[in-house]
């Protein structure tokens, strides 16, 4: 990380983020610093908090106690559909998209959102017509053109993903949050997929939830270790996997593993 990075206001950031489900804490006085045009994964073991953290940025939970901040001002009050017109728009661990409708449909669907039309589904199909072009050009943008008029239950799980990329862009964010971008995937689709979050975050900042050490190793400028709720480690890579800590936090676990690179991989 360069000087000139520490020196910038993050473009995301929490304060003390906590979260207590009856007097369980699941996520304890978390300090996220997420600089602007990096990735940042979010990473941990099983239970370590990733997914809650997720939930309190993009407001789907409440805090118990701390601040959110994007670009300097506090969101922490904010509901989910508030921050998405920010620019910060989440994909999910399960793919979210709709499965007996073409591709084509399920982005012109997320082009509606802005237009505020998303639910005028009386509408004739014709009065869409002029989004496909954009619709088109965002499906080319993820690898998915000749896929434009398949039923997405008829798609290979890697390509839902990357329609669900597509319709994410399709709100066009300036901050994308990933949740498990390459889970159940094999390794070719895996290989896609890290090429295509390069692509579509040139431009952008994105902060990922990731399970598979070798896909952060290739893709992250940042990382920063959950475990047990709190933050364990950040730093680049290097450091953060031979940090004795981040070691301890997953050993024994069935989620260690060898990513085939020399490199100590996991599924968090």
């Amino acid at each position: 990380m360069c000087a000139d990075d520490v020196q910038k206001a993050p473009v995301l950031e929490t304060r003390g983020l906590t979260k207590e489900f009856r007097g369980f804490t699941a996520v304890d006085d978390v300090n996220l610093q997420v600089q602007e045009g990096h990735i940042h994964a979010l990473i941990g073991p099983n239970g370590a908090g990733k997914t809650t953290v997720f939930n309190l940025l993009t407001k789907f939970l409440s805090p118990t106690r701390g601040e959110i901040l994007y670009r300097g001002k506090s969101i922490t009050s904010m509901k989910s559909n508030e921050i998405a017109r920010l620019g910060l728009v989440r994909s999910f661990q399960i793919s979210a998209v709709f499965a007996h409708m073409t591709a084509l449909e399920n982005v012109r669907v997320a082009l509606q959102r802005p237009l505020g039309t998303s639910f005028h589904f009386w509408k004739s199909e014709s009065s869409l017509d002029h989004l496909n072009d954009r619709a088109m050009a965002l499906l080319e943008e993820v690898g998915l053109g000749e896929y434009a008029d398949t039923l997405t239950v008829e798609m290979p799980y890697g390509r839902k993903r990357a329609l669900e990329v597509a319709t994410t862009l399709a709100l066009d964010p300036t901050m994308m949050l990933l949740d498990e971008p390459t889970q159940g995937m094999g390794a070719e689709d895996v290989d896609r997929i890290v090429a295509l979050i390069k692509r579509v975050s040139k431009g952008r900042t994105v902060l990922m939830v990731e399970h598979n050490l070798s896909v952060v190793s290739r893709l992250c400028d940042r990382i920063t270790v959950l475990a047990r709720g709190a933050v364990l480690a950040e730093g680049d890579y290097d450091n953060v996997s031979r940090n004795p800590l981040v070691r301890e936090a997953y050993m024994g676990s069935d989620a260690a593993e060898e990513d085939g690179t020399g490199k100590e991989g996991a599924a968090v």
